[in-house]
């Protein structure tokens, strides 16, 4: 039996298992009753992609395409297809890449122009623009570009609050105060920062201290932040774990007291809210969060800390000094109510799909116009 809902293609421009693929997953199967979707991952690079992704297109012919991550691949598969088809296109991102691909320094001059060429004719061509923070909309919005803010999501009740005992025990064994963050990160040799370099920073704050560093992830700043906890010497208050399954985040989770989430105060920092505040809230963490972004938004004023600039090398050391307030009094950290209350508010894939699927309305409409 032919299907009567309209036909739509998901291009995510990252692999199955990346970081992308829970919202992509979390949308079809929101958005399934009203429309069929076919969500297909990015898995070679380059020409190879751009190539896959209009395969696949032929294939579906899908009334609208919704491309999750500003990068060539997706965007310009999408695009083509447009002016072969005239089937709408939407773009989701979660960052200004031209602006973070400038401040990390992670592209030389040529990389640069590409990333800007890319942006602006991502935003410039699409049928609709999709950010997920709502600095992000406010921003494109000055610039005459109409954005409807979808903000990184979580499922909320399997993420929730729990005890996982043993883990807890192998992390922490002296019953340390634990603070941690996930996520994989990358050395920005022009700002001498990763993600994560804050936690070993705090952590040479609080030597010596009844407090234990977790860093759950992977990537090129591992072996940096490694070198230089030990060059502070406490290596021995610092734990990391190499990248864990999507299944066993809430888990990891529930043995970190206080979860790390910072941003740099700049427009790369502003515009997101990341994966990880939705995941830390759900799980019902205590959240020290740099005062930028969607944080900013959302969270206590107990739980926002001052970051200046795009390298605030004083912000570890305000980060702390909560901590040792916390020390003091643990009964603090017994917030997870309160925060799961938040992640179902206003982040949980629930509350967040039904405007995904505004946006596809408004796509397919276009399509049928054209």
């Amino acid at each position: 039996m032919t299907s009567t809902r309209p036909r739509v293609a998901f291009l995510v421009n990252g692999p199955p298992g990346g970081a992308l693929a829970p919202r992509a997953a979390a949308f079809a199967e929101r958005l399934g009753g009203r429309f069929e979707i076919s969500t297909t991952f990015r898995e070679r690079g380059g020409r190879q992609g751009i190539g896959d992704f209009l395969a696949t297109l032929s294939a579906l012919r899908p009334a609208a395409t919704y491309v999750i991550d500003m990068a060539y691949a997706g965007v310009l598969a999408a695009a083509r297809w447009r002016r072969s088809s005239g089937a709408a296109y939407a773009i989701d991102t979660g960052d200004a890449i031209f602006a973070l691909a400038r401040s990390a320094g992670l592209r030389g001059p040529l990389g640069l122009a590409a990333t800007w060429a890319l942006e602006e004719f991502g935003l410039r061509d699409a049928n609709a623009i999709v950010v997920r923070g709502t600095y992000h909309r406010e921003l494109l919005s000055q610039r005459g570009v109409d954005a409807t803010v979808v903000q990184d999501g979580v499922e909320a009740g399997r993420f929730a609050s729990r005890e996982v005992p043993h883990l807890r025990a192998s992390l922490a064994p002296a019953g340390e105060l634990t603070v941690g963050l996930l996520g994989n990160t990358v050395w920005s040799t022009r700002l001498g920062i990763g993600y994560g370099w804050e936690l070993v920073e705090i952590m040479r704050e609080l030597k010596g201290e009844a407090v234990r560093g977790i860093m759950i992830g992977s990537g090129t700043a591992i072996p940096i932040l490694k070198e230089r906890a030990a060059s502070y010497g406490v290596s021995e208050q610092l734990t990391f774990i190499p990248h864990i399954p999507y299944d066993t985040i809430a888990d990891y989770l529930s043995a970190i007291d206080i979860c790390l989430s910072t941003q740099t105060n700049d427009v790369p920092g502003n515009v997101r809210t990341t994966g990880k505040l939705p995941l830390y809230l759900a799980a019902g963490r205590y959240i020290l969060a740099s005062d930028v972004g969607e944080a900013a938004r959302v969270l206590p004023q107990s739980m926002r800390v001052r970051y200046d600039g795009t390298v605030d090398r004083a912000y570890p050391s305000r980060v702390a000094a909560r901590v040792r307030e916390l020390l003091s009094d643990r009964k603090a950290l017994d917030v997870s109510e309160g925060m799961s209350a938040i992640a179902r508010a206003r982040f949980d894939y629930d509350v967040l799909a039904p405007r995904v699927g505004s946006v596809l309305d408004e796509l397919i409409a276009a399509s049928r116009a054209s």
